[in-house]
């Protein structure tokens, strides 16, 4: 019954699910920047950055990943020559551009999930960090982040998990990760369900852990009200 899979073996299988990996961990670390970044706009005491990170935060969320994946190849890649470093290996540079279009699109989830968890911190704390002379960097960097940080756990585990849902988007632009190559199976193959269902257990392995492990954290370093 899986026969076909040793015309797959390593790299092509292990290896698909290998890009997959990368994809979330450099687009998860973009985005976690990215969004930080965003989250402290968002409650920036500075008008004009309030408004950059609710506009952005606003009109990446309503647009589809598929959409902004694809503008990073066509529009940045082919219009605007874009090479990211790598304009001779196109499949650096695809790769390079799936993680941008996904960092985009992630940090504004991201950023949504942090100041949810900025909210949950007593206004007090920060009123008495600027009463001894910090200034709005200092008491968003020493006081607020760190306890947002551990209430959002659990929300920034979800989007951690949909982000590695979603590098599938990647396989539209011909980045060779997991459903890329689920795709080229499935038109060379018959045996469609089997195909499906071993791609499906091989994202619940990556996500399975991921959600489990940053749930006990999430318990194990909730804030203490």
């Amino acid at each position: 019954m899986f026969d076909f899979l040793s015309d797959y073996d390593d790299p092509s299988l292990l290896g698909a699910f290998w890009v997959t990996v990368q994809l979330t961990v450099f687009s998860g670390l973009g985005s976690l920047i990215w969004g930080t970044l965003l989250a402290a706009m968002r409650v920036s005491p500075v008008p004009l950055m309030r408004g950059f990170g609710a506009v952005y935060v606003n009109i990446v969320r309503n647009i589809p990943l598929t959409v902004i994946i694809v503008f990073t190849s066509l529009g940045l890649a082919d219009i605007f020559r874009v090479g990211m470093g790598a304009p001779d290996n196109f499949e650096v540079r695809d790769f390079r551009l799936a993680v941008l279009g996904l960092v985009v699109y992630t940090a504004a989830f991201v950023c949504e999930a942090l100041r949810s968890g900025i909210n949950t911190v007593p206004v007090g704390q920060a009123e008495a960090a600027r009463a001894i002379g910090l200034s709005f960097s200092q008491v968003l960097r020493l006081v607020v982040l760190p306890q947002a940080f551990r209430s959002v756990i659990g929300p920034l585990a979800n989007v951690l998990i949909a982000l590695t849902k979603n590098t599938t988007v990647a396989a539209t632009i011909g980045v060779a990760e997991a459903a890329y190559l689920m795709k080229g199976m499935i038109e060379k193959e018959a045996q469609t369900l089997l195909i499906g269902a071993i791609f499906a257990f091989g994202f619940v392995v990556l996500t399975l852990p991921t959600g489990l492990i940053l749930g006990w954290l999430s318990k194990r370093l909730a804030v203490k009200r």
